[in-house]
């Protein structure tokens, strides 16, 4: 059925035929046709003509025309251009064979001075002025709602029969010109089982805004109250649901309105123009195999958070985390491994802005100073790493050895081993709410002064409260309780920690105590009873910190992750990505940095030796061995399984 021999008279007894047995299967010009006969007035678009491509309108004068088109290509998630009509151009020819954007969108509203003076049904009596004025097509998520149905994933408000939830965000778009404003997302809540298979399914479809920007809690993006979006209506979500949010079109009105042109027109939000563009993408089977493939992993669940990488960023890091738990020692590391704690560790960094790290684990306490050389030179390796992603890094350590490590991350810097130093300080447990004015402003848990804590080889406090190395003495008066930091932070959304250890008794290593206790020597004694988010397991912590800094390379080298980092704004940043490679651990730098330690009297764990080892194994060959591994994988190709 076309728009030439559409009878629309048989729809008038029963509009209720009109929504549920023909719009989801009419063809675009037809349902063009009903819109323009005042059939769908004021009706959203979802659902409609399932199948083709559906278009978010813009109409500005053409003197703004060449800026918008500028501030559209650069922020290609919200705003993908499908055409540019000349002015005064009615019809779309790449896009329709017949159209008319006078008629053809349900509703249109209407701007003037950047506010919003009216809703109408037609712009046919602007017929004059839009002689001056150029039209812009932008791609719609309507576009992939049938493919994502197609896939087995459900669209709530298809189901409830609404309009899809809009919201303002606090994402700022990159400002063109007088278009300067905040992203608008749309809402869907989706089955976190089928959470992976909606995020591969739109992905491609980067013409229908692509893959999401944001999966998890509102409140991230700066979504206050979920059930008041501020265009299309409120979408029930169901148990099981996780909130997963698009770039939206919606956004072009909001650019309108920062520009306070004279005059100026779009769609109203859920009245799209259909076009006559099929949208069904191909899906191989194979999807999942492919190495440009979305994965989608939890990095948070105070607040719910999610994160996605591509299948290769992923083996890669994979990789990386097998490497590192090679266990030299035969300490029994194999029980305590969790699957993907490196990955999900990693993930929640790369989205931190301001990570708080702290080391130091004083095993030998007949001697002056009591430190071993496993630790810091891990910690450095991820600050540095950290530093070059434009990251905010604090050292937390001991009070007693404050002076020493500031020496140690000042000889450090000029020995190329980073390039800036990291303030370092020291925490003292002086009051009931010292650690939450430590970790937040003014003590405020909506105020976080930092998103990750990260803690490698540094002693943790086991059930009895004392902290034990690992041949069961206590060393407890050489430690300040920064235990307590992780403690809190379990209860201050927003704040994710991760634990990095090598035998059982290092802080965050509470998460898997019960197979410390179990598998390894002393166990019963010294596993430390803190627990973190994510526990990273590895034959010597060092190799640990090493293997978190490769990982943060690759996901910031991966297109697929750094598109979700920046929430499809402005241009990928995946090419500067060679300014960090020398953040990356090489062999040389660990080389000077355990040289700096050991001129500081620091000694090997195990051994107690003063010379070039960590935890009794000499660095040539075995640690200049596992950084160089660390570095081919990183930087080289990792073969799939």
């Amino acid at each position: 059925m076309d728009a030439g021999n559409l009878d629309l008279s048989m729809y008038d007894e029963d509009p209720g035929m009109l929504s549920v047995r023909f719009l989801k299967s009419v063809l675009p010009a037809s349902a063009r046709s009903l819109i323009r006969a005042g059939r769908l007035r004021a009706a959203g678009t979802s659902a409609v003509s399932q199948g083709f491509k559906q278009a978010n309108i813009v109409i500005v004068n053409k003197q703004f025309a060449d800026d918008f088109e500028k501030f559209c290509l650069a922020n290609n998630g919200p705003l993908p251009l499908l055409y540019r009509s000349k002015p005064g151009e009615w019809s779309s020819p790449i896009l329709t064979a017949t159209s008319d954007i006078r008629t053809d969108c349900p509703q249109y509203r209407k701007y003037e001075g950047g506010n919003v003076t009216g809703n109408l049904n037609s712009l046919v009596e602007y017929t004059q002025q839009l002689k001056d004025m150029v039209t812009f097509y932008l791609g719609c998520s309507f576009s992939f709602e049938s493919a994502v149905l197609e896939a087995g994933v459900p669209i709530r408000n298809v189901e409830q029969g609404c309009n899809v939830s809009m919201y303002k965000t606090s994402i700022p778009c990159i400002g063109i010109g007088s278009f300067q404003c905040n992203m608008v997302v749309t809402m869907r809540p989706i089955p976190v089982d089928k959470l992976e298979a909606a995020v591969q399914v739109t992905h491609p479809m980067e013409d229908a805004h692509g893959a999401p920007v944001h999966i998890g809690h509102p409140g991230i993006i700066g979504i206050e109250d979920l059930s008041s979006p501020d265009f299309g209506d409120a979408v029930e979500v169901q148990p099981g649901d996780a909130l997963v949010f698009w770039a939206c079109g919606v956004t072009g009105g909001e650019a309108v309105r920062s520009c306070k042109s004279p005059l100026a027109f779009t769609h109203a939000p859920g009245c799209m123009f259909i076009t006559d563009l099929r949208s069904e993408q191909e899906v191989d089977s194979s999807c999942a195999a492919d190495s440009e493939t979305p994965r989608v992993f939890c990095i948070s669940q105070n607040p719910s958070h999610y994160s996605i990488a591509s299948v290769a960023a992923v083996e890669k890091i994979k990789a990386l985390e097998t490497l590192i738990q090679q266990d030299p020692g035969n300490r029994g590391i194999k029980h305590l491994l969790i699957e993907d704690e490196l990955l999900k560790a990693s993930l929640s960094l790369s989205h931190a802005k301001s990570v708080l790290i702290t080391t130091g684990f004083p095993t030998h306490f007949n001697h002056q100073p009591p430190e071993e050389t496993d630790g810091p030179p891990g910690a450095i390796a991820m600050a540095a790493m950290l530093q070059a992603l434009k990251k905010s890094v604090v050292i937390v350590t001991d009070q007693r050895a404050l002076k020493m490590n500031k020496k140690i991350i000042e000889e450090a810097v000029e020995q190329g081993v980073m390039k800036t130093p990291v303030p370092i300080v020291s925490f003292q447990d002086d009051g009931e709410d010292s650690a939450l004015k430590f970790l937040c402003h003014d003590g405020n848990p909506q105020f976080p002064r930092f998103d990750h804590l990260i803690a490698i080889e540094r002693a943790g406090m086991a059930a009895d409260g004392n902290y034990y190395n690992a041949r069961k003495v206590n060393i407890k008066h050489l430690v300040d309780p920064i235990d307590k930091l992780f403690q809190t932070a379990e209860d201050i959304p927003g704040i994710v920690t991760t634990g990095i250890g090598d035998g059982g008794n290092e802080l965050g290593m509470g998460k898997v105590k019960e197979a410390v206790k179990k598998y390894i020597h002393n166990g019963d004694l010294i596993a430390c009873d803190v627990k973190a988010d994510f526990a990273v397991i590895a034959g010597v912590s060092n190799w640990g910190g090493y293997a978190v800094a490769c990982a943060l390379y690759t996901l910031n080298t991966c297109t697929i992750h750094e598109r979700y980092l920046r929430k499809a704004v402005g241009f990928p940043k995946t090419s500067e990505m060679d300014r960090c490679i020398p953040a990356l651990p090489t062999v040389s730098k660990e080389e000077k940095l355990l040289e700096v330690l050991v001129k500081h009297g620091i000694r090997s764990g195990k051994t107690g030796n003063l010379g070039m080892e960590v935890d009794g194994l000499l660095f040539h060959d075995t640690h200049s061995s596992m950084i160089n591994q660390l570095m081919d994988i990183t930087l080289g190709q990792v073969q799939s399984n």
